[in-house]
């Protein structure tokens, strides 16, 4: 892998953030020959999960077989170099954009692209961590296939718990709702649950029993238990890297980096692709999106030159 730490080369567009996005941005960029640099720190969010799914011609890979593939197919275009190390302040200049990382090195651009994912935020529930992606999941479309009609939970309360349920429904109907304390729910969506055979659990949990990862039971506070292979859990985030925010890049309300349907930001010049900018949290997604922001970063620099 072309994986420097310093180069000579001045570069067209910094791809903050490695993984399926970000490569897909710069194979774009590549074909296009453009100098690009990509700078990673080889911490993506799905590092956990055993298998990749819902996405044509890679389904049921590990995250690692398709990022590595993805790494060596992109390694072909000479133009675009490969940085291992965390990106932790960016600037405006005149020309563009500065990067810096972690150890101090200092790169420029004349364009950004954010591929920097998000960060799950864990709940401080004893076995939860070392479940997420495996039992623990987030996201029927990614997982749900192959825990079908397994005994399932749903970890979440009020709106959420009963949207996030009735969801599940479609892939079992051994489910339960655990709400973790007192229920939020409407009576009208207590009704509803308790015509589709949804129990409501609202004892507080304790921890989660797993073996290497793969749930056995919830023990609750009070010391009983329930036996469940299977929970979904729709958990709070927080953006991977501050520096969009830094650098005036508009959010959403729900904590996202806002974008156009080009990929751009509200600052010229910087775009932002993958899950950092979307609840829509698939591989195939990700790498639309990255396609996108390419193709239309690419476009920018014609016209800005032309």
């Amino acid at each position: 892998m072309k994986d420097l730490m310093n180069f000579e080369v001045k570069f067209e567009v910094i791809i903050v953030g490695g993984s399926y996005s970000g490569l897909a941005a710069a194979m774009v960029l590549g074909r296009a020959m453009r100098q690009v640099l990509i700078i990673d720190s080889g911490r993506p969010c799905n590092e956990q999960t055993p298998r990749s799914h819902n996405f044509l011609t890679h389904d049921g890979k590990t995250p690692g077989e398709i990022t590595a593939l993805a790494k060596q197919q992109v390694e072909k275009y000479d133009t675009v170099k490969f940085m291992s190390g965390l990106a932790t302040h960016g600037t405006i200049t005149g020309e563009g954009f500065e990067v810096q990382t972690s150890s101090g090195d200092r790169y420029s651009a004349k364009k950004l692209i954010f591929a920097t994912g998000i960060r799950d935020t864990m709940p401080s529930l004893d076995g939860f961590k070392e479940c997420w992606g495996i039992s623990v999941l987030h996201c029927p479309y990614c997982h749900g296939y192959e825990v079908k009609n397994e005994n399932t939970g749903v970890l979440a309360n009020g709106d959420k718990g009963f949207e996030f349920t009735g969801l599940i429904s479609n892939w079992t109907h051994q489910l339960t709702l655990f709400t973790n304390g007192i229920s939020s729910l409407t009576g009208g969506q207590i009704a509803k649950l308790t015509n589709h055979r949804i129990k409501v659990i609202e004892t507080e949990i304790d921890k989660l029993d797993h073996t290497n990862g793969r749930l056995r039971n919830i023990v609750f506070k009070d010391g009983t238990t329930s036996a469940i292979n299977v929970l979904y859990a729709p958990i709070p985030f927080e953006q991977h890297s501050a520096i969009p925010k830094a650098l005036g890049c508009e959010m959403t309300d729900e904590g996202y980096i806002k974008t156009d349907p080009m990929q751009r930001t509200s600052i010229h010049g910087i775009y932002a692709c993958g899950d950092n900018t979307t609840r829509t949290r698939t591989v195939a997604n990700a790498v639309a999106m990255g396609t996108t922001a390419g193709m239309n970063a690419n476009k920018e620099l014609v016209l800005e030159a032309f």
